[in-house]
Order: structure tokens, then sequence, then C-alpha cells
């Protein structure tokens, strides 16, 4: 029987992957067990804490996501030895830095090498006209009533949105400025604003086309252009490609729907530019790929006899396969809310409990709540955990408590 992904659609016209139906193993397919897959990620990812700085992580090649609470920094301290410096000041992210921060995937905002955003714009530039359209976050029948392609949409956001921003400007003043240059058709209502600008959805997707990227720790976001920027104009297959091999190489075994839901895409356009070479597997019976080199590593990687504290957007949590990730349904819910997502803390491969934050001047509180009864020895871990959140965070005191 062959494998199929189960996917949902999106009122945006995307998919989104919500599970797998069984395949039967084929014929000389290797056979990989849940728990090999997750010993894998771990190592791949360095969650061992054998890299000796920021630029040495394997997670840069598909970004790290960021967000309130700096969970970008979160993952690196996650991932790097006690004696690697991890203040505010130590994790440099912004223009005259080796890391920028930009709308990239899925619209969020992500820490990337800014050595990698040319080829990151040219793989994310939309595959299709339904692709556009999904991106603009638009449907079929809004786009056929604005008269106006979703791909002319997106390209004219790109230019307009590249010629407002020629010094460091707010996201407020860049909305307004770009929507007095565009189309009628194009400006969405926004109740929030009492007035037509245009969307939101626009502006993240526009971003690494025109060349921007955003000041870090700007609320608004401020936006600046991107020195030595490279403009793309079209789709870079090869890109895309190097994209799709970095994601299953740290989230593998992959499928393609599982690699189109991470960026954004549709799965129908992305499997165009699938690599070829890959590897088919089978996990628990379920087909993936993994590209053929990493085969080795993969039945290699060691028990993960360790404990983290691994933030809201940690790259480990980003996988699309939930369902392998945590096989229990309720604590799916409990690990990826719509809003206000919970640290994880991880013990020795799984998710043993959530934690949160709570901050009053310089002192930071940590609560952990633990889904079932832990040895002492991993609180005394998650102790050690907790001096690493408190180095991100800048405090002068932490205290772990537990949720009962």
């Amino acid at each position: 029987m062959k494998s199929r992904d189960t996917t949902r659609r999106r009122n945006d016209g995307g998919e989104t992957v919500v599970g797998y139906a069984a395949a039967e193993p084929g014929p000389g397919l290797m056979r990989i067990s849940r728990n090999q897959v997750i010993a894998y990620r771990v190592a791949v990812q360095g969650l061992h804490r054998d890299a000796g700085a920021i630029s040495d992580l394997a997670i840069l090649d598909i970004g790290v996501q960021e967000a309130i609470g700096h969970p970008a920094a979160l993952a690196f301290a996650a991932r790097l030895p006690a004696d690697v410096d991890l203040g505010p000041d130590a994790v440099a992210v912004g223009p005259s830095h080796r890391l920028a921060l930009a709308w990239t995937l899925r619209g969020a905002p992500h820490v990337h090498r800014r050595a990698d955003l040319n080829a990151l714009g040219a793989a994310l530039w939309p595959l299709s006209e339904a692709d556009a359209a999904g991106r603009l976050n638009e449907t079929a029948p809004s786009v056929k009533r604005a008269g106006i392609a979703a791909l002319d949409q997106f390209e004219t956001a790109v230019k307009e949105m590249r010629a407002v921003v020629t010094t460091a400007t707010a996201k407020g003043a860049v909305s307004t400025a770009v929507s007095k240059r565009l189309p009628k058709v194009m400006l969405r209502d926004c109740r929030a604003c009492n007035a037509k600008h245009i969307s939101d959805s626009a502006m993240r997707a526009a971003m690494l086309g025109a060349g921007l990227e955003i000041e870090p720790d700007t609320a608004p976001p401020v936006l600046l252009r991107r020195k030595g920027a490279k403009l793309p104009s079209r789709p870079d297959p090869k890109a895309l490609a190097r994209l799709a091999r970095e994601y299953v190489t740290l989230l593998g075994p992959a499928t393609v729907s599982e690699f189109a839901g991470y960026i954004g895409a549709r799965r129908a356009d992305v499997s165009e530019v699938w690599p070829h070479d890959l590897t088919e597997v089978t996990v628990d019976g379920r087909r993936a790929w993994l590209p053929a080199d990493r085969l080795d590593a993969l039945r290699d990687a060691p028990e993960p006899d360790l404990v983290r504290l691994l933030g809201p957007f940690d790259p480990y949590l980003q996988a699309r396969d939930r369902d392998l990730i945590v096989p229990d349904k309720a604590v799916q819910k409990t690990l990826w809310p719509v809003l206000g997502r919970p640290g994880a803390l991880f013990v020795e491969g799984e998710i043993a409990g959530t934690w949160r934050t709570k901050s009053s001047g310089r002192k930071l509180t940590i609560t952990v709540e633990a889904f079932g009864p832990l040895p002492a020895s991993v609180w005394k871990q998650v102790d050690a955990e907790a001096e690493r959140i408190a180095e991100v965070r800048a405090a002068k005191d932490v205290t772990v408590t537990q949720k009962k």
C-alpha cells in the first residue's frame, strides 16, 4: 500500500499536515524506530552541546524562530556549553553582525546567518499563482475579485516595500507609505486602525524579496535595508532544494508535506523541487526521506541521556511530525496551544513537562509542570538549565518552582 500525507486545506490555499496514513514498508527500505529518530535529531541539532560557538550550530541552517522572550537565544543556550557567554551582548543579531533577524519562514521572525539570506530570499519566492495567494493569505476568489494576479500583487508589494524603506523605519510608517503606492484593490480593512492598508501577510512575505531586515529589540518592529542584499526576481529551485535538504537533515526523516508546512508553501509546488537523491526509509511504518550521507549518523546516534529546558519555539519542537515528538494528543494541545506557548522540559528523549517564566526586576522565576514524578537527579539538572536561561534573560537570581 502506498503512503500518503494526510492534509487539510487552509483558507489561504496552503496545506497543513495533520497526520499520516499508514504505509507498508517497501522492499529493501531501511526501517527506523521513533526512538532512533529522536536520538538522531538530538545529536544532529547539537543538543549534546558539542559545538563551541553560536556560529557552529547547525540549527542556523534552517533558521531559529524569534519572538518575545528571545527564544532564539534560548535555543542557543540549550546547545552550547556553560563556558560560552550567552548574555544579551554576546548573542549579537543585527545590521553589523553575522546573524540577522527577518520575517522569513511562514512570515514569522527568524534569526539566520546573514550570509544565508540571499539564497533564502530566492528559495522563498512564491512558486506558483496559488502559492503566492497562500503567502499573501488570500483565496482564489479574493484574488479574482481584485483583478490582479497574486504573483503580481506579491511583486508589487516587494517593489514598494523596497522603495519606501531607505532608512530605518517603523513598521507602521512603512505600512502607511506603501499603502499610498498600492492599487486600492490590494488594501485590506483594518478594524484596529479603522483604515485600509497593506495586509500584514503581504508585508511579511515581501521582506526578503525587498532586501530588508528587522532591527532587533524594536517594538513595533523597525525595518531597514540589508546591506549587500541580492534581490531575487523569481524562485530558485536549486536554493529551495538545498533548503529542503537542510530541513530533512535536521528534522528528518521527513516528508514533502512536512517541509512545505515548515516554510509555509504548498505541497504540490514543493514536490516539484524535492531533491531526487534523498533516501527513502520507513519510520514505524511511515515513509519519509533523509540524505543518504546521514544514514550512518541515524543508525549510530547515542541515546539522549540529557535534560534540557527547550524554549517555546525551539527547532526541535518545530518539526511537523508532532505525533512522533509527542504521541499523546492531550500533551500536544498543552505544548502547542494557539496562543502562549510554554517551554518544554526535555528528559532523555521525551517531553516530560512544560515551563514558564515570570520576572520581577532582575529576579527570574521558572515554574516547571512535570507530567509525572521525576527523580531528584533530573531536578538537579533542571536547576543547572535554569541558570542558562537566567543568563539569556540577564537575570541576577533565578528560582525553579514545581507546579503541582
